[in-house]
């Protein structure tokens, strides 16, 4: 099998290259600073030579788009906007542009397309779209404007041929460097774990492995179209995953932290508390419904084998 990745060297993108480049399948990576054989050089915006390589591929995953792990400033908020949207959009011109255009384009979207909220879970035939929740940060309404423009960019794309997918994404939990887990392992290790601003938000998190075998479900499910949540079915309250985390590292204490300081540990990240008070209760619903089955679906077994994989580096 051909896979092309646009924007493939983030963690995402790292995780899936080598999960089929390790099963033998064909993966050219799409890079504005190619460093590989398998890498192809692009800027996100423009046609260029390296839509070539979408001609007889069989999937197209595109990643590409500014990471959020930056301060919510105006200027990177319009960055993650443009990012995604342009580059979105010339990948659409690509596979309209292709002779023999690949079979099916899965487009990397977001799980915080889904509102702020405690009461019940999100899956994409329930679930409430954000934007307009009450008592929230108004800048948290830009997040999901983007997420928005990013499904629609793809829906709009004249890609007759190709059937299309939208992958919203929770947090995708690896031990890789850099990763998100890296981040929260490092805070559970040094006693930070505990509860932010109480605990009661909700995460909503996917093992690398179950998103490397949702990627492969869909890409041989002809009959999936349109948005899919990738998320485990089991989401949970901040307090309790980061527990769980302690738990598994065992590390007996975590010191909470208010708001304020949320504030102050994010700049000092140079993040946004976004990232951590935001409620995100999403489950899998198209997946579960379609017959998949999650090797990792509860949070204190993938914890454990994550942080026995960190050990074992």
């Amino acid at each position: 099998m051909k896979l092309v990745i646009p924007g493939g060297t983030g963690q995402v993108g790292t995780i899936l290259d080598r999960a089929f480049t390790g099963a033998g399948h064909d993966v050219v990576v799409l890079t504005r600073r190619p460093t590989g054989d398998r890498q192809l050089p692009w800027d996100g915006r423009t046609l260029g030579p390296w839509a070539d390589a979408f001609d007889g591929a069989d999937a197209v995953i595109n990643l590409a788009g500014r990471s959020v792990s930056c301060r919510y400033t105006p200027a990177n908020l319009r960055d993650m906007m443009d990012s995604r949207v342009l580059s979105t959009r010339v990948v659409g011109e690509a596979i309209a542009a292709a002779a023999n255009p690949p079979r099916v384009w899965l487009q990397m979207s977001t799980a915080t397309i889904y509102a702020h909220r405690f009461d019940a879970p999100n899956d994409e035939a329930t679930g409430v779209i954000g934007g307009d929740e009450p008592d929230v940060p108004r800048y948290w309404e830009y997040s999901v404007r983007i997420a928005k423009a990013w499904e629609r960019e793809q829906e709009r794309a004249a890609t007759p041929s190709t059937r299309k997918v939208a992958l919203r994404a929770a947090m995708v939990m690896s031990p890789d460097r850099g990763g998100v887990f890296d981040v929260l392992l490092r805070m559970a290790r040094l006693g930070l774990g505990g509860p932010v601003a109480g605990g009661a938000q909700y995460v909503s998190w996917i093992h690398e492995r179950d998103l490397v075998r949702a990627v492969e479900f869909l890409i041989e499910r002809d009959d999936m179209a349109g948005p899919v949540n990738l998320a485990a079915p089991a989401p949970l309250p901040q307090r309790a995953f980061m527990r769980e985390l302690r738990s598994a590292w065992g590390m007996p204490v975590g010191l909470p932290a208010t708001t304020w300081m949320a504030e102050l540990g994010a700049l000092a990240l140079r993040s946004d508390t976004e990232l951590l008070l935001k409620s995100r209760r999403v489950v899998p619903g198209r997946l579960l419904d379609a017959g998949f089955t999650f090797t990792h679906p509860d949070w204190p077994q993938a914890a454990t084998d994550l942080v026995q994989r960190v050990r074992g580096r």
